[in-house]
């Protein structure tokens, strides 16, 4: 070894999580290493030049924010802005795409005009906004507990019938929620825009037994007790970028470059910087890195054998299920409805081949191993709410950003011989959906940058897994657990109770791994720094 340090907390990985839990100790004043594998801070909340030659900074993996509480903005002094967008969505119907049904922050009346053109019963707009309404009750009821030791069910229950949610605390927690859809709402497509908010990144139908849908719908309506998912005001690197900055302002150390290579017993961690062999000992080892990879790092597991440390949470092992294609246009296509204007129609999250029916059968077509066709995808233009994420000359000819997220494309269609082909195989499905909705071709639209290259990129699953280290591409680092313990779930340490231990008492996970992860939230730090404070 080339040299050894001793610490109070080695953080493994720099993702935001990684971050803030180095900023709460820091301040604590814990001497804090923080080592990451890549070049830079940030993980997957990072901005990046994803076009050569073209000065656009996109939200390269990660683009909205909802999960970020703002007691955590406030004690860690982050300057950060979060832009409400005006519009919720978007979504052409499919059987006739000249008409789609907008949903108007602004205007009620005028949505419930769109809910009439789309052939809604004259009740799906009161009843849309009372499904919601109803479910606000149990987020609001749950929201401030996140950054709380975990409740556990039984005390969840308690807050949200008081709160007079017990009725949608059992559709939400107890049966599948696609029963509570199909109950309360009749169209078809007013279906499908509910059902997809429990199905981002998720591969499950409606009525899945595990409740996988479950949790991934309440997270998504979770932020802020409201569901509000806001745009970062200079991309997601300005969130990561001001944790990173509170971290080393309040003296922790980060090192990028620094690739951990082994977590052995008494932790003890070895990591690779500059070329040299390191060690790090601390009194904690905080985990950023998914679980999944945090069972590979663990020198005694690799000694027990392969797959020895994957026991403790096999939720851990779950598949990804999305393709991301990132675009840049020359300006934003026309529709074929044209009573939308295109800025309304992307100022929200535009939903495309997202009906109730569409989305199970596209379950179904993965599940027996093809691409859905249709594909379903979810746009969203981060430039319209932020366009300083684009340079001034960009934002003068009147270019923009598309962030495309198409579902139901579970990892397991996807190999290492055949990723490329399936890459540009998924990328023509995206293309295809989008202009089946689209009054002009989206390919005519895109900028080109260094050498003629059309501003497109793809992300599959394993690209997901190869640029960021989220096994099978999970956007979430595994499957999403309930924000609160069962009643039977030991809670006699701090990291249990704060919903951050793993089968190693002095290992906690800080990241989207944890029990209350998933989204840029921060919630992962928080709470695994105050389990250390805790102990």
């Amino acid at each position: 070894m080339a040299g050894s340090s001793n610490h109070d907390v080695v953080i493994v990985g720099g993702g935001h999580n990684g971050l803030a839990a180095a900023a709460y100790l820091a301040k604590a004043g814990r001497d804090v290493l923080l080592l990451e594998k890549l070049d830079h801070a940030g993980g997957a909340a990072v901005s990046a030049q994803a076009f050569n030659g073209v000065d656009a900074r996109l939200s390269r993996y990660s683009y909205l924010v909802s999960l970020l509480p703002q007691e955590i903005i406030d004690d860690l002094g982050l300057r950060i802005r979060l832009a409400r967008r005006r519009y919720s969505s978007y979504t052409p119907d499919p059987a006739s795409p000249g008409r789609g049904l907008l949903i108007d922050n602004g205007d009620a009346a005028a949505t419930a005009a769109s809910f009439a053109s789309v052939g809604a019963p004259p009740t799906e707009a009161a009843a849309f906004e009372r499904f919601y309404a109803e479910c606000r009750k149990l987020t609001g009821a749950l929201w401030p507990t996140m950054t709380l030791p975990l409740p556990t069910r039984s005390e969840a229950r308690q807050l949200a019938e008081a709160a007079g949610a017990g009725e949608v605390w059992e559709s939400v927690t107890e049966r599948p929620v696609g029963e509570a859809i199909t109950r309360g709402l009749h169209s078809d497509l007013v279906r499908g825009v509910v059902l997809t908010d429990a199905l981002i990144g998720t591969f499950a139908r409606a009525g899945s037994a595990d409740l996988q849908q479950n949790i991934c719908f309440l997270y998504h309506l979770l932020g802020g007790g409201t569901g509000d998912w806001d745009v970062p005001i200079g991309g997601m690197g300005a969130v990561s970028g001001e944790l990173e900055r509170a971290a080393r302002e309040a003296g922790a150390t980060i090192l990028t470059s620094a690739e951990v290579t082994g977590i052995r017993p008494g932790c003890s961690v070895g990591y690779r910087h500059e070329g040299l062999e390191r060690s790090a000992s601390a009194d904690w080892v905080l985990s950023n890195v998914a679980p999944a990879v945090l069972d590979r790092l663990r020198v005694l597991d690799r000694l027990r054998g392969a797959g020895a440390g994957e026991a403790w949470n096999p939720n851990h092992r779950r598949e990804g299920s999305q393709v991301k294609v990132n675009l840049l246009l020359k300006r934003l296509p026309r529709l074929l409805d044209r009573s939308v204007s295109p800025e309304a129609a992307f100022g929200g999250t535009f939903h495309i081949n997202e009906t109730w029916t569409q989305l199970d059968d596209a379950y179904l077509a993965a599940e027996q191993g093809t691409v859905p066709d249709p594909l379903p995808c979810e746009i969203y233009c981060h430039s319209l709410t932020d366009p300083s994420i684009l340079s001034p000359e960009l934002q003068a000819s009147g270019a923009h950003t598309l962030t495309v997220f198409g579902l139901h494309v579970p990892d397991r269609l996807i190999t290492a011989e055949n990723n490329e082909a399936m890459r540009a195989r998924l990328q023509a499905a995206v293309v295809k959906s989008l202009n089946s909705v689209l009054g002009e071709p989206i390919e005519d639209l895109l900028l080109t940058g260094a050498g003629g290259t059309p501003c497109i990129e793809t992300k599959t699953t394993l690209d997901i897994q190869r640029a960021v280290g989220m096994p099978r591409g999970n956007i979430f680092h595994g499957g999403l657990d309930w924000p609160f313990a069962e009643d039977d779930d030991p809670l006699d340490t701090p990291a249990r109770r704060w919903g951050v231990a793993t089968d190693d008492p002095r290992i906690l996970l800080c990241g989207s791994g944890a029990r209350r992860g998933g989204a840029v939230s921060a919630i992962g730090g928080h709470n695994a720094a105050m389990a250390v404070l805790e102990s």
